[in-house]
């Protein structure tokens, strides 16, 4: 799970406490890199993580309002049609 896959995702998931929605985006970074970055916001008390997706986009989360991260697995891009 450490090395990233050519032209691979990872799926992160965020829940936010007092909201029944959650933060869900793919990334070009590994799931030991994303995990790596939460978890020094959290231990260096950062008051916002920053992530970035697939398309570029910038996602800053409070990180008092993290209830829970799930990292996807890394997956290569489909290639192909979908039936």
């Amino acid at each position: 799970m450490g090395a990233a896959l050519p032209g691979g995702t990872v799926e992160v998931r965020i829940g936010i406490k007092h909201s029944p929605r959650e933060l869900s985006f793919e990334t070009d970074a590994t799931a030991d890199a994303v995990r790596g970055q939460i978890e020094q916001a959290v231990a260096n008390d950062s008051a916002l993580l920053s992530l970035t997706d697939t398309k570029g986009r910038q996602y800053l989360v409070d990180t008092d309002s993290i209830s829970y991260v799930e990292l996807g697995a890394e997956a290569g891009r489909k290639v192909g049609f979908v039936s």
